[in-house]
């Protein structure tokens, strides 16, 4: 399994060479060796210590593994840098306690800090955190009420505003609900406070604008979080113009290190007079090029919402607080139909279109639309995929293969944490419930799967997004039951979604993603050999090195210890 090179051969002495260690190499058979060899950003060995060492020269850098795990670099396949990246440089809420008094102190802390601010903005608010998972007006007018509060939940499908916010946006009793959303109100038809999808628009359409600049420093910061978990490429699921000209501004002044696709975001209230202009922003960042560090070839289409608030689209309604069925069975964010024409039209014109289904209508409305495509223009190499997937109809499954639409799961949610016992099960008839986050029945029927985290919804730490995945048991309570046992993947497999399954919706599995004679070296190192390792506690395993084409981009503190150069 050698690649070029013996001492001092064709191309000279390696950079850098890592021995003793377990390269999961995630090839086509998952083959695990013990040392690689990499020049000028590449990898030109991968075998055993022997297998590198005629490639060692005066120079070359040296790393003893001593047992610790290689992997390509880890590709999220559905995340949010720029949002996560605003909340860093505002009122972040996401790691902090799940409880009321702590998210108005911290509220209260930051708006006392930022006296001069005209709005106050955050997110990363956990729904179990309040009764029915809607937060109320009155607390956050205790803690600010001179200024317009707009505080979005972890998963941005919601916002919690206070008065001056509602009085500022015209929302009152007689203010009818937009056709996308909902207002939360009380038993007098009072706006509490709450504004579910669409209607977080009517607040968040007057929240004054981020500059360039503010976006692409809150860029700069989310990739060096997202370098710190051994990420090194992802998608961004929502990139608006604004957006766009972030990444921009932050590749101009050469501060994008991660290879990103960009994700451009589709206006559901219009029809498909966009593409044109999506087509210009993609000519704007370069055409399909595995070496750029920034496409903007896929298009995202929100085609429903949550279940948590009743918006995702699903063919069985939901039930009430007493357990009998509504007359709701979520939204359909795109006309079916309308979603048949755009899709096909997107794929015509060359892009990826990346799909928000978490409900199993939505999944099956998604999937028809890839379909109609398909049939439109015939195969492609667009390369669709499905997001979220929370329930999937079992008539569904064998269809992403047939379709070649790719599974992009996010692991972290398959587990009994509040927000699936308290705000998901209780309001799902128990046979539909039993269909969620369905990982290991979509693989047995041939779908590829590719891995997201959908952060800052839920954490980036692949590591934990694994331990999930093989165990659907939540990290931050090892003790609760499995969720759902059967539909657990391997450890491998579950790497795999994060390595070469998402490199392969980022059009990038030709160039990364695999430990192959080559390939750009994206790696990252682990501080075990995650394959000895026990599959319980998968997530407390810590990145130590990160590299993109060979170049440190992430070195924990303590990643000298046992490794020698």
């Amino acid at each position: 399994m050698t690649g070029a090179g013996g001492g001092g051969g064709v191309g000279g002495p390696a950079d850098l060479v890592m021995t003793g260690g377990s390269v999961m190499t995630m090839d086509a058979a998952r083959r695990t060796t013990a040392a690689l060899a990499l020049r000028a950003g590449r990898i030109v060995a991968v075998g055993a210590d022997a297998d590198v060492e005629p490639l060692i020269g005066p120079a070359t850098r040296r790393i003893a593994l001593e047992g610790r795990t290689v992997l390509p670099g880890f590709q999220d396949a559905h995340v949010h840098p720029g949002i996560a990246g605003l909340a860093l440089l505002r009122c972040p809420l996401h790691d902090l306690p799940r409880r009321l008094d702590e998210y108005t102190a911290a509220i209260e802390r930051y708006a006392e800090a930022n006296p001069d601010r005209p709005w106050i903005l955050g997110d990363g608010w956990y729904m179990e955190a309040f009764p029915g998972g809607t937060p109320h007006r009155a607390d956050l007018d205790r803690v600010v009420s001179d200024r317009p509060a707009y505080i979005v939940n972890r998963d941005m499908h919601g916002a919690w505003v206070n008065s001056r916010a509602l009085a500022i946006a015209g929302i009152a009793r007689d203010t009818p609900d937009p056709p996308d959303g909902r207002i939360e109100r009380d038993a007098d038809g009072e706006p509490t406070g709450t504004l579910h999808e669409g209607a977080r628009d009517l607040v968040g359409r007057l929240v004054p604008l981020p500059s360039v600049d503010d976006r692409a420093d809150g860029l700069e910061l989310a990739q060096a979080y997202l370098h710190r978990l051994g990420i090194t490429a992802w998608q961004d699921a929502w990139v608006t113009p604004e957006d766009l000209d972030a990444y921009r501004r932050l590749d101009a002044r050469g501060g994008l290190t991660a290879r990103v696709v960009a994700a451009l975001w589709w206006e559901r209230h219009r029809g498909d007079d966009q593409v044109d202009e999506m087509i210009e922003r993609r000519r704007s960042v370069g055409q399909h090029n595995g070496a750029r560090r920034l496409r903007a070839t896929t298009v995202k289409i929100m085609q429903d919402g949550v279940a948590e608030n009743y918006t995702a689209a699903m063919i069985e309604p939901y039930l009430d607080a007493d357990g009998r069925p509504t007359g709701n069975r979520g939204l359909s964010q795109v006309d079916p139909a309308a979603l048949k024409r755009h899709v096909a039209r997107l794929d015509a014109a060359g892009f990826q279109v990346h799909f928000h289904a978490l409900g199993d209508r939505a999944v099956r409305e998604s999937l028809d639309a890839i379909e109609a495509a398909r049939r439109a223009n015939g195969p492609s190499d667009t390369r669709h995929h499905l997001a979220h997937l929370q329930i999937v109809d079992p008539a569904d499954a064998p269809r992403f293969k047939a379709l070649d639409a790719t599974a992009n799961i996010q692991p972290f949610w398959a587990c009994n944490d509040a927000q699936m016992t308290e705000l998901t099960l209780p309001f799902l008839r128990p046979e539909r419930a039993a269909l969620q986050y369905p990982f290991r029945s979509l693989q047995r029927a041939g779908a590829r799967l590719a891995g997201g985290s959908d952060w800052t919804v839920s954490t980036p730490n692949v590591l934990q997004e694994v331990e999930v995945a093989v165990n659907r048991i939540s990290p931050e309570d090892r003790s609760a039951p499995p969720f759902l046992p059967g539909e657990a993947i391997g450890l491998v497999d579950a790497l795999a979604a994060f390595t070469i399954g998402s490199a392969y919706v980022n059009h990038l599995d030709d160039v990364t993603s695999s430990i192959e004679p080559g390939k750009l070296a994206d790696l990252v190192v682990l501080d075990r050999d995650v394959l000895a390792a026990d599959p319980r506690r998968i997530g407390d395993t810590r990145v130590m090195l990160t590299f993109i084409e060979g170049e440190v981009v992430h070195e924990a503190a303590d990643a000298g210890v046992g490794l020698a150069s």
